[in-house]
C-alpha cells in the first residue's frame, strides 16, 4: 500500500516537473523576444514616430504614421466586411447544426483557418487586383476579411452552443419570434464570449504581412483613398527591416515594438472578457 503510495507520489512530481519544464519551454522564448524587441525599438520612439510618414533615403528622422493610418483603415474595412458574415454564420451553424450545409461551412472555415495567409493573399490578388487592373487597400481589407472570417465564425458558434436551452424555450414561450430570440437573446447572453473571438481575430490580422504584399503592396506617403496603394505597419515594418540603412532599421524595430504591444493588448483584453464571462 505504501509502495503504491510512493509511487503515485513520485508519479505525481515528474509530471509536474514536466508541465513545468513545458510552460518554461513556451514562456523563455516569448520573454526573450519581447525583451528584446523593447530594448531594439524603445529608443526609436519618440512623438515623430506617431506623427510623420518615413523620411525619404538618406535623410534621418521620420516614423510610420501612414503605416498605421493604413493598418487602421484596412482593419475596420476588414471588420466591417468579415464581423457581419463571421457572426450570421455561426448563429445559422449554432441554431441549425444539424443540416449538410452546417457540416460543409464548418470544414470550409476549418480549412480556410489552416489555409497559409500567402495562399489568401494570392486568391485576393486573383479575384480583386487583376480585374481592378492595381492594387489597393479595398483588396488589402478583403484578403484580410477572408482570414478573420473563420476565426470569428468557429469561436461565436462555440460560445453560441454554451448559452442553455432553457434560454431560448423561456423565450419562445413569450411568443417571440426565434429569429428575435437568437439576435437578443441567444447572442446577447454569449455576447462576453464573441467579443473574445473578434479580438483575437483583429489581433490575428494586425499583424499579417504576406496577404497585404499581394494586395495593398504599401505606399511611402499618406494613403487615405482605399481605391490606391495603402501603407501598412506590417508591411513597413518589413520592408524597412531588409534595406540597407541603419535609421530604418531603427523605425522597423520601433514598428515592431508598437505592433506587438497592441497585439499583447488586444491579447489581454480578449483573456478579460473570457474570464468576464467564466465567472458569470
Amino acid at each position: 500500500m505504501m509502495n503504491g503510495m510512493a509511487f503515485r507520489k513520485a508519479k505525481n512530481h515528474l509530471m509536474s516537473f514536466v508541465m513545468l519544464a513545458c510552460t518554461l519551454a513556451v514562456l523563455i522564448p516569448l520573454a526573450l523576444i519581447f525583451v528584446h524587441i523593447v530594448k531594439m525599438g524603445l529608443s526609436s520612439l519618440s512623438i515623430d514616430f506617431f506623427t510623420h510618414i518615413p523620411a525619404p533615403t538618406g535623410e534621418p528622422g521620420g516614423g510610420m504614421a501612414n503605416g498605421m493610418l493604413g493598418s487602421l483603415i484596412m482593419i475596420g474595412g476588414a471588420s466591417l466586411i468579415g464581423l457581419p458574415i463571421g457572426i450570421l454564420g455561426a448563429i445559422y451553424l449554432s441554431e441549425f447544426g444539424g443540416s449538410k450545409m452546417s457540416t460543409t461551412i464548418r470544414f470550409a472555415a476549418d480549412v480556410l483557418s489552416g489555409t497559409p495567409s500567402i495562399i489568401t493573399g494570392m486568391v485576393a490578388y486573383t479575384l480583386l487586383v487583376v480585374p481592378m487592373k492595381g492594387f489597393s487597400g479595398l483588396a488589402g481589407a478583403v484578403a484580410l476579411a477572408m482570414i478573420m472570417i473563420p476565426i470569428v465564425l468557429r469561436t461565436t458558434e462555440e460560445q453560441l452552443k454554451m448559452v442553455p436551452g432553457s434560454l431560448r424555450e423561456a423565450s419562445l414561450a413569450l411568443g417571440v419570434p426565434f429569429w428575435r430570440t437568437s439576435l437578443k437573446v441567444t447572442l446577447r447572453s454569449a455576447m462576453s464570449g464573441v467579443l473574445t473571438g473578434i479580438l483575437l481575430a483583429v489581433a490575428r490580422i494586425a499583424g499579417e504581412t504576406a496577404p497585404l504584399l499581394f494586395t495593398a503592396l504599401g505606399n511611402q506617403f499618406w494613403s487615405k483613398n482605399v481605391m490606391q496603394p495603402m501603407a501598412a505597419l506590417p508591411l513597413q515594418i518589413f520592408s524597412f527591416a531588409i534595406a540597407p540603412y541603419e535609421d530604418w532599421h531603427k523605425l522597423a524595430w520601433a514598428g515592431a515594438l508598437v505592433l506587438v504591444s497592441v497585439m499583447f493588448g488586444l491579447s489581454l483584453t480578449a483573456r478579460y472578457f473570457s474570464r468576464s464571462r467564466q465567472a458569470h
